[in-house]
């Protein structure tokens, strides 16, 4: 991306965290699981040959310093970055980044999404103050031209801010009540106050985009936007061993004209972008720091437009744990683990051009999503339809694997 638009890629106190990512290595044609230690990316493949491996170890700390030990690959980080940017020009010439894998030779390595085997799940409407611009799409039926009558109606049937009502609870019925009574109705009350959060499947394993990398708008959209948030990393026991930025990208337009639609408004190549790294909890960063995130957005535009703004962690209608049991327990099970966005407090209603139009996207836009303590996930925003097809999966993986495994003892293995 433009050097004007840099943002710390690292976070603020990255000498003691714990790091984990994966690169693209152009000399072994796949993915390499790697550890930041000081400037390096430190190559953890014979020690783990995927991220979902390592995680769903008994000791993935351990595991990291046996890979130390070793003396393994390392990489410069500035070389990675530099090479993803190099890699990442466009066929027309803009400065941006294929989509995940693809296939091209870059001249170095670059950063990838941080996960790999995990499923990539997502929770919706978890702030109960984003939820009435759910409401709002559904009323408008995907026309944005409608949003600003249709806050003011819902907003005066609620008498104000919902800030503070716990899904499932007396006082959640209670509004609940009221803006059905006032003809707003809405499914998005049911998981936005009822006692059972939406949780739906994001994208396919190993389609999600990382630092560096396009995020893409389909053709079909013309109202969307970025949601800043904090993913939580999860092993194939249902334990968080930590967590990254992710963007849940929204098309607005498509989800507003039916729910049924969720899967079109938010499963397309590109659409999924994690990173920069999933800092793993220990002692120094716990899942209580993960509680206390306040993640920062900022959009900056071609045509010099600048949109900000925050998503406070700690604001969530509901705890970790209840997202987390929602997605897994006796009902579900992930065996390689999953990653699960938790929603955003994030709905941009300003207007970037006419009058009463809101936000959205453009191409070229460069969005930085950051926080303190986990770095920053930058991606440029391309049509959907321009991005290289997404061909590496799990069977490309698999066969990476087995043609780069080695017989080393001290590979992590499963529970």
């Amino acid at each position: 991306m433009n050097a004007p638009d840099a943002l710390p890629l690292l976070p603020e106190d990255s000498g003691d965290a714990v790091l984990i990512g994966r690169l693209w290595d152009p000399e072994t044609r796949g993915p390499r699981p790697v550890l930041v230690r000081d400037d390096d990316l430190v190559d953890l493949f014979d020690h783990a040959h995927t991220v979902s491996a390592l995680l769903n170890s008994a000791d993935p700390l351990a595991v990291l310093e046996q890979a130390l030990a070793a003396g393994p690959r390392r990489w410069k980080l500035a070389d990675v970055v530099a090479g993803a940017e190099e890699s990442g020009r466009s066929r027309h010439g803009s400065e941006s980044s294929a989509g995940s894998y693809s296939g091209r030779d870059p001249a170095g390595p670059r950063l990838l999404a941080p996960v790999d085997l995990q499923a990539v799940k997502a929770c919706g409407v978890t702030f109960v103050d984003s939820m009435i611009e759910r409401v709002i799409e559904e009323r408008c039926t995907g026309d944005l031209t409608l949003a600003d009558q249709m806050r003011t109606q819902v907003l005066q049937a609620i008498g104000g801010s919902l800030a503070g009502v716990r899904p499932g609870s007396a006082e959640a019925a209670r509004v609940k009540e009221v803006l059905v009574r006032e003809g707003f109705w809405s499914q998005y009350l049911e998981v936005g106050i009822g006692p059972d959060p939406e949780v739906f499947t994001k994208a396919p394993v190993l389609a999600a985009v990382g630092s560096g990398e396009r995020i893409g708008i389909p053709a079909f959209s013309s109202w969307n936007n970025p949601e800043p948030e904090l993913a939580l990393v999860v092993d194939s026991l249902g334990q968080v061993r930590g967590c990254t930025l992710g963007n849940d990208v929204n098309l607005r337009d498509v989800e507003g004209r039916s729910a049924l639609l969720l899967g079109m408004a938010k499963d397309n190549t590109g659409s999924a972008a994690l990173g920069p790294f999933i800092r793993l909890f220990d002692d120094a960063y716990t899942l209580d720091d993960a509680r206390s995130e306040t993640i920062s957005l900022t959009v900056r535009g071609d045509d010099g437009y600048t949109l900000t703004g925050t998503n406070s962690v700690r604001r969530l209608s509901r705890p970790f744990e209840e997202l987390v049991g929602a997605a897994y327990g006796s009902h579900h099970q992930y065996p390689d683990g999953f990653v699960l966005y938790t929603g955003t407090l994030f709905a941009p209603s300003e207007d970037r051009d006419s009058p009463g139009m809101g936000f959205t996207h453009k191409a070229g836009d460069v969005v930085h999503i950051s926080s303190a303590r986990l770095g920053t996930l930058t991606n440029m925003v391309a049509p959907t339809e321009d991005l290289d097809p997404w061909t590496f999966g799990i069977g490309s993986l698999m066969d990476y694997v087995m043609a780069n495994a080695t017989s080393n003892a001290g590979l992590a293995g499963g529970r």
